[in-house]
């Protein structure tokens, strides 16, 4: 569904990707790790076409969004659905006026089919409640859940999750990653994530992609990816004090179809 193909980016002389090839297939969730500057947040933003390749090529289906521009780009954005990393909700506007925006200025849809679908979107996260709140009186895992129901308002067919779970307690990372299996489950969209979180990438990832210095170096089912012997993964694996021997032994490819 979407594929990177041989794309190679610079900042000034610093090569930051390099020669990336990946392929992203309909409806699973894909998940980049690597240390931070790997390239991570790169690679999401020639995927939706915030950033172009100096050479390479992105496609999402047939479309190719890295050469795109204009209507033909923001057709293909529509696609897209993004949950930011520091949540990016208007302070000044409600949880349900933060919900309604994309449907308000990428709709002619009338007030009550808006509040109809975002009611519906804050339902998928548990957060049916907060309709009135203001961001500043919620929790920083319940401003994820308002910004993951943003994202789906538009109904996309892919999501991209930039840094999911940073900045968040274990149990409520947990929280987040049970709603993106569930949208991956019960939406059908298909999911890119990018994250330092290894435990995360092991719960949602139906596949794992390493980056390191700019290079794809591994991409392989979780328990595929637990037991990789690339040294440069296993001292990923080592300093998140992930073992073979732990709980994501069990694992198995059906798992995750």
């Amino acid at each position: 569904m979407i594929r990177l193909e041989h794309v190679t980016k610079y900042f000034g002389e610093k090569k930051v990707l390099d020669d990336v090839d990946i392929d992203i297939r309909r409806g699973e969730t894909f998940v980049i790790v690597g240390f931070s500057g790997s390239g991570k947040s790169v690679t999401l933003k020639h995927i939706i076409g915030l950033l172009t390749p100096d050479s390479g090529v992105v496609y999402v289906d047939n479309d190719i969004i890295s050469e795109a521009s204009g209507q033909e780009l923001s057709r293909i954005r529509e696609r897209f659905g993004m949950l930011f990393q520091g949540s990016a909700l208007l302070e000044w506007l409600t949880v349900g006026e933060n919900v309604a925006l994309p449907l308000r200025e990428k709709t002619d849809l009338d007030d009550a089919e808006i509040d109809r679908r975002v009611r519906e979107k804050l339902g998928l996260v548990n957060l049916e409640s907060t309709y009135d709140a203001h961001p500043s009186s919620l929790s920083g895992g319940m401003q994820k859940r308002v910004g993951l129901a943003r994202a789906i308002v538009m109904d996309p067919e892919i999501i991209l999750y930039d840094e999911p779970t940073s900045g968040l307690d274990p149990v409520t990372s947990r929280t987040i990653d049970v709603l993106i299996d569930r949208l991956r489950t019960d939406l059908k969209v298909t999911g890119v994530v990018v994250t330092h979180d290894l435990f995360s990438a092991l719960s949602i990832g139906t596949r794992i992609a390493m980056i390191h210095k700019g290079r794809i170096i591994e991409v392989s089912t979780p328990p595929d990816f637990i037991r990789s012997g690339n040294p440069i993964v296993r001292d990923f694996l080592d300093a998140q004090y992930i073992t073979k021997r732990g709980k994501w032994e069990g694992m198995n490819n059906e798992e995750k179809q």
